[in-house]
């Protein structure tokens, strides 16, 4: 009896042991904090930094420094980059244009030419639109905004240049900076060491001629949400034509409201004199965002709108929840299996993402300049909208099983938070949702109970 109610405990152990450590995956109310910055969407995406020496001064050398972003659909917003670094000696920099340093630092042993900044970890920003053409370079002064490079490669770089001093003054002694640190403009960027490559080439204005750096290094960040922020920015709700029922964001999917913390503040939209609340000063920090059963600043709702012979369209809002935050060059990333037959697409500008060959199921999407790729703060114009039109193809097309409803959902870059596949609405030829069995009940309890005992 002993071995036979053994080997049935092993026998279920053994079933259930998958299903159970998924949960525990999912659900670990443990302190597990990934850094991973692989982007499956996305998997050679960066930001490049690349310093140029152009030419040797008598004490140093005179550099520009460019930052590429080679990412896809993640950009740099407003207040822009912010980028360190420490020096590997006793560099100081004498001037600077394009960009300036946050801090000027303990400049006092010298006299008469007083340098820009003599900190040993400086912090450099961009300048402002409107600098005098005295101080700016080629791809300078944005304001650190960076375009993503499928919306527009020709904004997704910045430079600014600086003048080194107390350096090397060949490439056998000058020495290369370390601890590269880029903020955009909050962290969730990790930067590796700089490494020293072939010196980069420039073809002149007429084409007829090439010149290179004296010496060239680059560094590489690469960006993981995990970092960025504790909890997710953007959560995706579910709706059909057909389906009363409106499957809406998670519960919590960004926080719980009054929890004693921070992110559990809100702002209820029924404040009498909402605009002073939101504009009380002193309190730049204050989390601005209208209070819901979500508490995500964004919310991406997906309407299967109509259901054509042999088209189906689809209704696109992104509304903005956030009172103290404009959106602007914003872009959203859908993955669907039906982007391969997009025939349409209104008020938004569309990009296919094949980041690997043969497989067309992702699209990025953003608004049309001076039209709606600006997204207000919340409020009765905090949200823009499009719809799109698929093509049925008849070896693949099913309203079965959540099918019409996309895969994954990014704002920003942000991987959205989706509501569980069994709550979607159910569309035509469903024929019923489908009846959680008692094997798969048992399954739940006991990995619930082998969560509370882990987090206990």
């Amino acid at each position: 009896m002993e071995s036979l109610r053994g080997s049935v405990t092993g026998s279920i152990t053994s079933k259930l042991s998958g299903f159970t450590i998924l949960l525990l995956f999912l659900l670990s109310c443990s302190t597990f904090t990934s850094t991973e910055a692989y982007d499956a969407l996305d998997p050679n995406g960066n930001i490049t930094i690349k310093w140029d020496i152009m030419s040797w001064t008598p004490d140093g050398y005179v550099a520009v420094v460019t930052i590429f972003n080679f990412q896809q659909y993640r950009h740099i917003q407003a207040p822009g980059w912010t980028l360190g670094w420490t020096w590997a000696k006793k560099e100081v920099i004498w001037s600077m244009m394009g960009g300036q340093t946050t801090e000027q630092g303990d400049c006092s042993k010298y006299k008469g030419n007083i340098p820009h900044c003599c900190k040993k970890d400086p912090t450099v920003v961009d300048l402002l639109p409107g600098t005098p053409y005295n101080q700016q370079i080629e791809n300078c002064c944005k304001g650190g905004v960076i375009s993503s490079w499928a919306q527009d490669p020709t904004t997704a770089l910045s430079s600014f240049q600086l003048s080194v001093g107390a350096a090397g003054t060949t490439n056998k002694t000058v020495r290369v900076p370390k601890n590269f640190t880029l903020k955009a403009p909050g962290p969730g960027y990790t930067c590796g060491p700089a490494k020293v490559g072939k010196p980069t080439k420039f073809i002149t204005s007429d084409k007829r001629r090439v010149t290179q750096a004296m010496m060239t290094w680059n560094v590489t960040c690469t960006y993981s949400q995990f970092l960025a922020q504790k909890t997710p920015t953007c959560c995706v709700s579910l709706s059909s034509f057909n389906n009363e029922t409106t499957v809406s964001c998670p519960t919590c999917a960004c926080g719980c409201q009054n929890n004693g913390t921070e992110s559990g503040s809100c702002i209820n939209p029924k404040t009498p004199h909402l605009a002073s609340v939101v504009n009380t000063p002193g309190k730049p920090n204050r989390p601005m965002v209208q209070c819901t059963s979500h508490m995500c600043p964004i919310r991406v709702h997906w309407h299967v709108k109509l259901n054509y012979k042999e088209y189906w369209r689809v209704k696109i809002t992104i509304t903005n929840f956030n009172y103290a935050m404009n959106y602007s060059l914003w872009n959203l990333v859908v993955q669907h299996p039906n982007f391969d037959n997009l025939t349409q697409l209104f008020s938004f500008y569309y990009k296919s993402l094949t980041p690997y060959e043969g497989l067309n199921d992702t699209a990025m999407l953003w608004g049309i300049k001076f039209y709606n790729d600006f997204l207000s703060e919340a409020g009765s114009n905090g949200n823009v909208q499009s719809e799109l039109l698929f093509r049925k193809d008849a070896s693949t097309f099913t309203f079965e099983k959540g099918w019409a409803f996309p895969r994954r959902i990014y704002f920003n870059g942000d991987n959205c938070v989706m509501p569980p596949p069994d709550a979607y609405p159910w569309l035509p030829n469903a024929s019923s949702r489908p009846v959680i069995s008692l094997l798969r009940s048992a399954i739940i309890i006991l990995a619930s109970w082998v969560l509370l005992l882990a987090c206990v």
